[in-house]
């Protein structure tokens, strides 16, 4: 699982460091209550726990004054109560964000963000063969306010709906 999660932050990034001619950002956050709670995103097993949110990274790209794309990575778990029929669940969502920036002044930036992409599901059943199942992952975020702390890091918070979380706080590295 940590060999998976270093292989996706090496691959950001080399993503980063390709793109010399625009303006780059990573950025990393926590998001709580996430589509995968909201929707079955576990195979239709039952009484599964309300998962602890979601870490993200991800990497983006100007390539427009206002308009910035690029790719991300969440993840987040959960269990299913106990007894004989138990599950660990492990979700993997990659998607491609884009994000347009509609206000800024000296102090904050206000965007939105849309993205789409795909989670993996991991089935870890007490009693049976582990398993991924594949599910159309998203994130819609109407409002979005990012801080500039100095030239290199931001602070960001954003309120939306989908895998990344209805409610997202973390850093912007800008390149």
């Amino acid at each position: 699982m940590l060999k998976k999660l270093a292989l996706c932050i090496v691959a950001l990034l080399c993503l980063a460091g390709t793109a010399n001619a625009q303006r780059t950002e990573i950025t990393a956050s926590y998001g709580a209550y996430t589509q995968m709670d909201a929707t079955d995103m576990h195979d239709g097993w039952h009484h599964v726990n309300t998962a602890w949110g979601a870490l993200n990274l991800g990497v983006n790209f100007r390539v427009h004054p206002k308009i910035w794309i690029g790719p991300s990575y969440t993840f987040s778990s959960t269990t299913t109560k106990g007894g004989p029929n138990s599950s660990h669940i492990a979700y993997h969502a990659i998607m491609f964000n884009g994000r347009y920036h509609y206000y800024r002044n000296n102090i904050v930036t206000l965007y939105g963000k849309a993205g789409l992409g795909v989670n993996f599901s991991y089935m870890q059943p007490r009693k049976h063969d582990n398993y991924t199942k594949a599910y159309c992952a998203f994130q819609l975020v109407p409002i979005g306010a990012q801080f500039d702390i100095d030239r290199s890091w931001a602070m960001f918070a954003e309120a939306g709906f989908g895998a990344q979380g209805i409610f997202q706080f973390g850093f912007k590295l800008k390149l």
